[in-house]
């Protein structure tokens, strides 16, 4: 019966408002970053919708470690990637500037996708050695003033809630910045909302934040660190 409550309230109540939701963050974002403030109107916005999100859908996000990090500093995060509220928790509780490494394919997105692109996340193209070196000059770019990249280094979300093998990019990008490395662990999310579902379930999400790993010595060197914040991860789930 609660369930069904939960549904009804969901259809009813929540998707519109969301949905609303969605699309003025999107908008605000849009015109702050064109009119020059996009270090603040990148992130602000999006992380008060992602926290609206959590709470419209009576999901509870707790988070350890957050003495872990200086904001001062710039880091790659990665973490790992459960599914959907991962992007929420993150963006709505890490509680440090950071853009994201995004799918190029995402760009296509409608209002969303635009909005990314004008405050300054990052869409990786790979199509071509030349692109993928803009893509790089692109992150060397951003990240000055503590600001910060996020990257699920699986590279897409989990089907079984399980650790899926790490792709080497962001230890690539972080050896060639000489940038420490911070491990996430986020716990729950796969209850919530996993990769195959349709609507969210309320739940408790939990976010460590690791201590820094230094960054490989070189882009051809990335195993012992891949495994090193892998193993950190794992320790928390």
């Amino acid at each position: 019966m609660l369930l069904l409550l939960y549904r009804i309230y969901q259809i009813l109540f929540m998707l519109p408002v969301l949905l609303v939701l969605t699309a003025f963050t999107a908008i605000v974002t849009i015109i702050g970053s064109s009119l020059g403030g996009g270090k603040w109107w990148g992130y602000y916005p999006a992380s008060w919708w992602s926290k609206m999100f959590c709470w419209l859908t009576f999901v509870r996000v707790s988070v350890a470690g957050r003495e872990n990090i200086d904001s001062k500093t710039s880091y790659v995060f990665v973490s790992n990637h459960q599914g959907a509220y991962d992007i929420f928790t993150i963006y709505g509780f890490l509680g440090h500037q950071f853009r994201w490494m995004m799918k190029k394919s995402l760009e296509k997105i409608p209002l969303v996708g635009y909005s990314c692109l004008k405050s300054g996340q990052i869409y990786v193209d790979n199509s071509s050695p030349s692109a993928l070196r803009h893509t790089m000059d692109e992150a060397q770019d951003r990240l000055k003033g503590g600001m910060s990249l996020v990257v699920f280094p699986e590279g897409a979300r989990t089907w079984d809630g399980s650790v899926r093998k790490f792709k080497r990019g962001a230890y690539k990008l972080a050896a060639e910045f000489q940038l420490p490395m911070v491990p996430l662990t986020i716990d729950g999310a796969f209850a919530v909302l996993p990769r195959y579902g349709k609507l969210p379930h309320w739940g408790h999400i939990k976010l460590t934040i690791h201590k820094p790993v230094p960054p490989p010595p070189s882009e051809h060197e990335v195993a012992d660190t891949m495994e090193a914040t892998r193993e950190a991860i794992l320790s928390s789930l």
